[in-house]
C-alpha cells in the first residue's frame, strides 16, 4: 500500500510537470525575425545613402565620384604627373649646383672645377630639363582639369530634363535615352527654331516630308532650344507649336514630328549646360541666334559633334549607324545588326 501511494504521488508530480511545458510562441519568433530583417534593411539603406552622400561631396567644384571616374579613365596620369614633377625638381636642384660651379669657373682660382664651357653646358642641360619636365607636369594638370570639366558637363547633360512632344507623355532625363536613342540638341533664335520646325513638320519639296519617320527609324530625338536676344534659354514648346509657315512650306502640322521631338524642361539646367557652347561659338565668330548650334549626342552619352546651322537630317539618316559606332561597338545589338 505504501508503495502504491508513493507511486501515485510520483505520477501526479510527473503529470503536473508535463503540463508546465507549453508550445513555443511562433508569433514571437516571427516578430523577432521580421524586426531583425527590418533592421538589416534599414542599416543597408542607411549605408547606401551614406556612400551616395560621400560620392556627392564636392571639392574644388567637382564631386568625389567625378574625380574617381577621371582616375579610372586615365589611370596613369597621376603617375606621369609625379614623375614629371619629381624630374623637374631634381633638374632644378642640379641646375642650382651647376650654376654655382659655372660661377666658380668664371671667377677662377678654385681646384677641381671644370672649364667654363663644360660648366655652362651642364647649366643649359639642367635648366632645359627643369623647364621641359615642368612643362610636361603642367600639361598633365591641364589634361586632368579638362577631363574633369568634360565629365562634369557630361553628368549635367545626363541630368537635363525634357518633355516629349507626344501628348500626356511624362518628362524624362536625357540619361534615360542612353542605349536607345541619339539626341540632337538644336539651339538658336526664334527664326532658327521656325526653320527647324518647318524642316520637320511641313512639305518643302514636291513629295511628302518623311523625315520624322526616317529619324525615328535611326533612333534620333530632336530637342529644339529657343534662345532670346540675350542668349537665355526660354520656353520653346509654344514657339514650336505657333510657328508660321512660309510660302514654300506646305501642309504644316506642328504635331507631325511629335514622335521624334522633345522640349527642354527646367530651363535653368539647360542654361547652365549650353552657356559654354554659346560662348565658344560666339568666340569663333558665329551668329548663334540666326545660324544656331547643334550638339549631337551618341547612344553612349558622349558628344559626336558640335556644329552650326540646321542639323543635316538627310545625311544623318544614311550615316548615323556608322558615324557614332553603334553598328560596330554597341554590345547587345546583335539581333539588329547581325554578328555574334
Amino acid at each position: 500500500m505504501m508503495r502504491f501511494t508513493i507511486f501515485t504521488i510520483f505520477l501526479a508530480c510527473l503529470l503536473a510537470s508535463a503540463r508546465a511545458f507549453t508550445s513555443p510562441q511562433l508569433s514571437s519568433v516571427r516578430n523577432t525575425q521580421t524586426s531583425t530583417v527590418f533592421n538589416r534593411n534599414k542599416i543597408a539603406i542607411s549605408s547606401s545613402n551614406e556612400k551616395e552622400a560621400a560620392l556627392a561631396e564636392t571639392m574644388n567644384g567637382y564631386t568625389v565620384k567625378q574625380r574617381l571616374r577621371e582616375e579610372v579613365e586615365s589611370p596613369f596620369r597621376k603617375v606621369r604627373l609625379a614623375f614629371f614633377a619629381f624630374s623637374s625638381a631634381s633638374a632644378f636642384v642640379a641646375f642650382y649646383f651647376s650654376a654655382l660651379v659655372a660661377v666658380k669657373a668664371n671667377i677662377g682660382g678654385y681646384a677641381d672645377i671644370p672649364p667654363l664651357d663644360e660648366a655652362l653646358t651642364q647649366v643649359a642641360i639642367n635648366i632645359s630639363g627643369a623647364l621641359g619636365f615642368g612643362a610636361l607636369a603642367v600639361r598633365e594638370i591641364k589634361v586632368g582639369q579638362g577631363n574633369l570639366e568634360r565629365i562634369a558637363k557630361g553628368g549635367l547633360l545626363a541630368r537635363l530634363v525634357v518633355e516629349p512632344a507626344v501628348e500626356e507623355a511624362s518628362k524624362r532625363t536625357l540619361k534615360e535615352y542612353r542605349r536607345n536613342s541619339r539626341v540632337i540638341i538644336a539651339a538658336g533664335g526664334a527664326e532658327y527654331i521656325r526653320s527647324l520646325s518647318m524642316s520637320l513638320c511641313s512639305d518643302q519639296l514636291a513629295d511628302e516630308n518623311i523625315l520624322p519617320a526616317a529619324l525615328a527609324g535611326v533612333d534620333v530625338v530632336v530637342v529644339p532650344v529657343l534662345l532670346d536676344e540675350d542668349y537665355n534659354v526660354v520656353e520653346t514648346k509654344a514657339a514650336w507649336r505657333s510657328a508660321i509657315p512660309g510660302e514654300n512650306d506646305r501642309n504644316f502640322d506642328s504635331a507631325r514630328a511629335d514622335e521624334v521631338v522633345c522640349f527642354p524642361s527646367i530651363l535653368s539646367m539647360w542654361q547652365e549646360y549650353i552657356n559654354s557652347d554659346i560662348e565658344t561659338a560666339k568666340g569663333q565668330g558665329f551668329d548663334v541666334l540666326s545660324k544656331g548650334i547643334t550638339i549631337t549626342v551618341k547612344k553612349n552619352g558622349r558628344i559626336l559633334r558640335r556644329a552650326t546651322g540646321l542639323p543635316p537630317f538627310g545625311d544623318m539618316v544614311g550615316m548615323m549607324e556608322v558615324a557614332d559606332g553603334s553598328k560596330f561597338g554597341m554590345p547587345g545589338d546583335s539581333e539588329r545588326y547581325g554578328g555574334p
